[in-house]
């Protein structure tokens, strides 16, 4: 008994869109659908999590399904669920998984922290619930420290079409961050050439034919309490960026040792992946996901 391979039921996935002009709350839009089966059930169903909207699984039967929206009912169980204190599942569909990462948390395990749980390693555990023939790709990478939305594929083909077209496919990444010191202008832009030292510390370089070119973005939302609340946007995505931008401007990261900052009064690095758009791989659908700032850093220049 012990080596018998546990027999997973496959999902019987049934998917509707809402094609009207208007919103509808679920259990009616899921009751037009299902008109054989009693209220009871349909309500069973919602109880117990068989109902996803646009990627997320819902229990409330006022839950808005917009026009445009896609609802998946799991005729054969609930769907799987994800619950984790350091990892929020925003967004899932077939081919793509949209999450919000806690600070602190490993993107993808190292060779230098191999025992050490990673977001990669929680959701490769709850695709793998889902099905054990489920896989999950690596598409980018946040820092251990920063915190917010990242993406992972669920399929070779979404992680390829990624991969190859980041650039042209990836259409707005939007951070937010606690500076130190009062930014004087209330926008503008770094640009330089950016490469890392043995010692893993990434730094500029006006060596033309060294480096790789980065250009961050910036906009000064509050200045108060010594520091400066700031939006930064990237045209390239280079390791460490901000954080070497942030501290190349004379205003580091609050709480980012590495780059100069002198205090860390929220016990973290203060540097938060907020907005996320993209084109789906697959589709092409415009896609676009966004966190409110911290409330912490809010607080923080209150």
């Amino acid at each position: 008994m012990k080596n018998q391979r546990r027999i997973v039921r496959p999902d019987n996935i049934l998917s509707f869109t809402n094609n009207s002009d208007t919103a509808q709350p679920l259990l009616a839009f899921i009751s037009e659908r299902f008109k054989d089966k009693s209220r009871n059930d349909l309500k069973a169903w919602l109880r117990y999590g068989h109902y996803m909207v646009d990627g997320k699984v819902s229990t409330a039967f006022d839950t808005p399904v917009e026009p445009g929206m896609e609802v998946k009912v799991n005729m054969s169980r609930p769907f799987v669920v994800l619950k984790h204190p350091r990892l929020q599942l925003v967004y899932e569909d077939d081919d793509v998984i949209v999450i919000n990462k806690g600070y602190g948390l490993l993107s993808v395990g190292t060779q230098s922290h191999k025992k050490e749980e990673s977001a990669y390693d929680i959701l490769r555990e709850y695709v793998k619930r889902q099905d054990p023939a489920n896989k999950l790709y690596v598409v980018h990478r946040l820092d251990r420290d920063t915190s917010g939305l990242m993406m992972f594929a669920k399929t070779e083909e979404a992680q390829e079409n990624l991969r190859h077209n980041w650039n042209n496919m990836v259409l707005d990444r939007l951070y937010v961050a606690l500076l130190e010191g009062y930014v004087k202008e209330d926008e503008g832009y770094v640009k330089s050439r950016l490469m890392e030292n043995s010692q893993f510390v990434v730094y500029s370089t006006e060596n033309p034919d060294e480096g790789k070119l980065a250009l961050t973005r910036y906009k000064v939302l509050k200045r108060a309490h010594g520091l400066s609340l700031v939006e930064f946007s990237l045209d390239t995505g280079r390791k460490n960026q901000i954080r070497v931008h942030a501290s190349e401007m004379g205003h580091p990261i609050m709480g980012d040792r590495k780059y100069g900052a002198k205090t860390s009064r929220l016990n973290r690095l203060c540097l938060h992946a907020r907005t996320l758009r993209f084109a789906h791989p697959i589709t092409r659908k415009d896609m676009r996901f966004e966190l409110p700032v911290p409330s912490r850093f809010m607080n923080a220049v209150k």
